[in-house]
């Protein structure tokens, strides 16, 4: 986020939590020598909606706020731009930074625009913008008014959070923090890629059986499966069938507490595109990024280091918390499949891509028969999640606390977690049989050829 979409979003929180919002955004709009049409733009999208100002701007607000809708687009300008960053190659930065060439060059203006058709929401543009023309919506004025109304709203939380808000922060003290904003509690989203994990080994052993048979990996990543489907479609087939951990999450705590809001947390700006596929509605409700929950910390003056712990039994393992890394997926399956299909594990050959030009290159290989592995893994941001682009601190520092937090797991291989065992059988899978015959793991499933 811009420095200055940071103070404004800043304001905007803590208005609300002061019960003074249309003041406050009235005082900001009123100030001399602004552009109210721009600035209107970037206010509505600070508020997780997409309005253009009139004189009405304030009811029109809180109106669309009340009425917010799931499904609508989340990357958008909010400045025209005259491509001043252009390079010898004739683009512009976001242009170049785009891995479906969606932003284009309209002929008559010489201005980029964002084709609809071909954004896939996953934000690269907006990171790669410098001047802060490009924004993505943030959605938390929409369900602030559940945190105050003491609803029951769960926050499930990205494991690259491990770290971001400073060096020897606990979980426990976010969880913490999450409930003096509003929460009724925090999970980790670890825990729900160990549920995967265990589901993409048995996927593994399915189909992978001959020299040639390969799997890619589903799993986390909005980017690389918007990759696959949109650019290198005739590898869908390959892909797991499995749902991401986030969207696992979703599901699982919806199942067990029924009038939940479930919000995720994490780096990225493509899971809140994910949220809102047709496929997918209704899983997750709201998503926040890592800057966006600093941001809110600081509005609202929470101070995680400073905190009490509020305990709980250890449930996530090493494996599922490795997932916010690159390799961490593919880590995480070698050593499920070692445990559950011991005749397996020799055949297991993993491979991985970070980053959107590395990505494209292993999938342009994979077609043309060039890769020698079995279990193929990608991820959108260079180290993966600790690299995305709403983290907090640099990707080698957060990929450097979050190893330090998985080698502190005391639960290393989800199969071997009580917790885990408990929760399967509450959502009727009973055993790893129950997984390999596919009865009762359509709640972990979903099909990318439709």
């Amino acid at each position: 986020m811009h420095h200055k979409h940071k103070d404004l979003f800043k304001k905007i929180v803590k208005a609300y939590y002061d019960d003074n919002l249309e003041e406050s955004i009235k005082d900001i709009m009123e100030e001399e020598n602004v552009n109210k049409t721009q600035l209107f733009k970037t206010i509505s999208m600070l508020c997780g909606v997409d309005l253009d100002y009139d004189e009405n701007y304030i009811e029109n607000l809180k109106k669309a706020i009340s009425a917010y809708k799931l499904e609508h687009k989340i990357v958008d300008r909010v400045l025209d731009c005259g491509g001043d960053c252009k390079g010898d190659d004739g683009m512009t930065n976001c242009q170049r930074s785009c891995p479906f060439d969606a932003i284009l060059t309209d002929p008559e203006t010489g201005k980029t625009y964002i084709d609809i058709e071909r954004c896939q929401d996953c934000g690269t543009c907006v990171e790669a913008c410098e001047n802060g023309h490009i924004m993505d919506r943030a959605e938390f004025i929409p369900f602030a008014h559940l945190l105050k109304d003491k609803a029951p709203v769960l926050a499930t939380v990205a494991p690259a959070i491990y770290g971001q808000f400073g060096e020897n922060i606990s979980l426990n003290q976010l969880r913490t923090a999450f409930k003096k904003m509003g929460f009724t509690d925090m999970f980790e989203v670890a825990f729900f890629a160990d549920m995967l994990t265990l589901k993409e080994a048995v996927e593994f052993n399915h189909h992978v059986n001959e020299t040639d048979d390969f799997l890619i990996t589903s799993c986390c990543c909005p980017m690389w499966v918007a990759m696959i489907r949109k650019v290198y479609d005739n590898m869908v087939k390959h892909v797991s069938p499995s749902v991401s951990p986030m969207i696992a999450a979703g599901r699982i705590l919806k199942k067990l507490n029924p009038d939940a809001k479930v919000v995720f947390i994490g780096p990225c700006i493509a899971k809140k595109a994910e949220a809102k596929e047709k496929d997918l509605l209704g899983d997750i409700d709201y998503v926040l990024t890592f800057e966006e929950l600093k941001i809110i910390f600081e509005a609202l003056e929470i101070e995680p280091a400073e905190l009490p712990e509020t305990e709980t039994i250890e449930y996530a393992s090493r494996g599922g918390r490795l997932y916010g890394r690159t390799a961490g997926v593919s880590t995480a399956v070698s050593e499920a499949v070692e445990r559950m299909f011991p005749n397996k594990s020799e055949k297991v050959r993993t491979t991985q891509a970070h980053g959107v030009v590395n990505c494209k290159e292993l999938l342009s290989k994979l077609q043309k028969g060039e890769v020698d592995a079995n279990f193929i893994e990608g991820m959108g941001c260079l180290g993966g999640c600790v690299g995305g682009p709403k983290r907090v601190v640099p990707m080698e520092l957060g990929r450097d606390r979050l190893n330090d937090l998985c080698d502190k797991s005391e639960i290393k291989v989800s199969i071997d977690s009580d917790r885990m065992m408990d929760v399967l059988k509450r959502i009727g899978i009973n055993s790893i049989d129950d997984m390999i015959n596919k009865e009762n793991t359509g709640i972990l499933e979903r099909n990318f050829r439709s």
